[in-house]
């Protein structure tokens, strides 16, 4: 299982600090050029909005948001599905299975097609948002881990601190980022989430997502989800927090993890005090 495989290879521990604005329906000024070396970043917290029924035997690796529906990459070899997931029952109403050699990674819906990666591949696959039809696939040299769009360009992760932009119709790259704080890059970078105007991306292992400025791969937020799915919820088959999703139109933020009894709609909420030091969870 990758967690098993890699959490020795990824261990940067996670630095932040810093006072913020709550995202939900507000703009922030913090911005996505704030974060610069010196200057605190904000740091949230969250209030939980409403709590959904999501399949505890999906290993979530990607999560959108598209027209009152959830679309779902899961993975692990042998198991890897794409599904459209009712949101307020958690039922699937439609689920493709991949073939047993793919390990499902991070989905994204851009132009009425459906981007999925895989793990170790180096190769994704596009459907049709309506029918889940392969249209095509691609390749990327890279390890496959999460993926967003801007609306023009696709964003992808591979579990480093890079992120890379490519074009959606030919996957090839056109431009990088390393995304860092004010004093060092931050890796294990994993589902992503374009939310107006930065990325939000969950940090591998940890209770953490970031906010990523695009233009220059800063960190301009960090959220602390710690504690958000109750003890009574956690057992032995509960992996990690891992899946964001945007309600753009009403500006609802969703997020999960990987074999979660539960979604949740969150509000992000600023922490008031100074927080600094090494902070981190698995």
């Amino acid at each position: 299982m990758k967690k098993q495989l890699l959490w020795l290879i990824f261990s940067l521990p996670v630095l932040y600090y810093g006072i913020g604005l709550g995202l939900a329906g507000k703009s922030d000024p913090s911005g996505p050029d704030a974060a610069m070396e010196g200057e605190p970043v904000p740091l949230y917290t969250y209030k939980i909005i409403h709590r959904y029924p999501h399949d505890p035997g999906a290993f979530t690796q990607g999560l959108e948001y598209e027209d009152g529906f959830l679309y779902e990459s899961t993975g692990l070899y042998r198991y890897s599905t794409l599904r459209k997931v009712e949101l307020e029952t958690g039922e699937v109403v439609k689920i493709l299975r991949l073939p047993d050699e793919y390990f499902g990674e991070g989905i994204t819906i851009f132009n009425g097609q459906i981007y999925q990666l895989t793990w170790l591949s180096k190769r994704g696959f596009v459907y049709d948002l309506g029918t889940f039809a392969l249209r095509r696939e691609f390749q990327y040299p890279t390890e496959g881990w999460g993926i967003t769009h801007d609306g023009q360009r696709l964003i992808m992760s591979d579990g480093s601190s890079t992120l890379y932009f490519r074009d959606p119709e030919t996957f090839e790259e056109t431009g990088r980022v390393t995304v860092r704080d004010a004093t060092s890059p931050i890796a294990r970078l994993n589902e992503l989430e374009y939310v107006r105007g930065e990325i939000f991306a969950n940090i591998w292992e940890t209770d953490f997502i970031i906010r990523i400025s695009p233009e220059n791969g800063k960190v301009t937020g960090w959220i602390d989800l710690n504690g958000l799915l109750p003890p009574e919820d956690l057992d032995d088959t509960v992996d990690v927090l891992n899946g964001i999703a945007y309600d753009e139109a009403n500006g609802r933020l969703f997020v999960t993890g990987k074999f979660w009894p539960a979604l949740f709609e969150i509000e992000l909420v600023p922490v008031q005090s100074r927080v600094s030091g090494w902070e981190r969870t698995r």
